[in-house]
């Protein structure tokens, strides 16, 4: 069965008020500074940093701060869900325009690979999108190696009999997993995304098979190829 596996941040959901925020306001708690979106997107783009705990470590090291990584995930989980999940994620904004997640349904099984935990994606998806069944929804816990590991991915295609995957993602990990897996790929890639071209460039010499500037130009593209 055709299956249309999501990414959730930059595909689905707008993470800079959340995931972002959260990420320059721990690294701001440990060190003082605040780090410039700029330098955010220079390191997802080398690879390697989908997991934000992880790249706020990196952050900090380039600051010459050394801190545990126990200590970063305590403080920017803080931040991020506050008190009775009143945190910053409330500030996340969804992508997705009404009616396009129902209809790619009736010709695609929806499934979900996102290096966010299982309490964060299952949070996102009931606010916005309580009606859309998405299946399997794969989370950080459920794999070995995260990102650009390929094991989310073949955790969907051992799970779905004659899959007909294809992967939509934001950023070279994304891609790099899907080519490990052997997935087509398509690349999301905002207008306003800073960098954009040297994502676009990545997105290419990982083998996408299209690309879009939102998730909302999907319907259309995948109605134009045979992916």
């Amino acid at each position: 069965m055709r299956t249309l596996i999501f990414d959730v941040d930059g595909v689905l959901v707008d993470p800079v008020p959340s995931y972002r925020q959260a990420l320059i306001e721990t690294v701001a708690h440990f060190s003082g500074a605040r780090v410039a979106p700029e330098r955010i997107v220079e390191l997802k783009n080398h690879g390697g940093y989908n997991n934000d705990y992880v790249l706020a470590q990196r952050l900090l090291a380039d600051l010459g701060i050394e801190a545990a990584l126990d200590d970063i995930v305590s403080h920017f989980e803080k931040v991020f869900w506050g008190p009775d999940e009143t945190g910053l994620i409330l500030s996340e904004r969804w992508l997705v325009s009404n009616g396009m997640l129902g209809r790619l349904a009736r010709n695609w099984r929806l499934a979900v690979f996102t290096g966010r935990s299982a309490r964060a994606v299952n949070f996102t998806l009931r606010r916005f999108a309580p009606e859309v069944r998405f299946d399997p929804v794969v989370s950080s816990e459920m794999v070995s190696n995260q990102k650009p590991a390929p094991d989310g991915l073949v955790f969907v295609l051992e799970q779905v009999v004659k899959a007909e995957p294809v992967y939509v993602g934001d950023n070279v990990d994304d891609a790099r997993a899907a080519r490990a897996a052997g997935v087509p790929f398509v690349g999301v890639a905002a207008p306003d995304a800073p960098r954009r071209n040297e994502i676009l460039a990545l997105f290419e010499q990982e083998g996408a098979v299209g690309v879009v500037e939102s998730v909302n130009e999907l319907e259309a593209l995948l109605e134009e190829r045979t992916l």
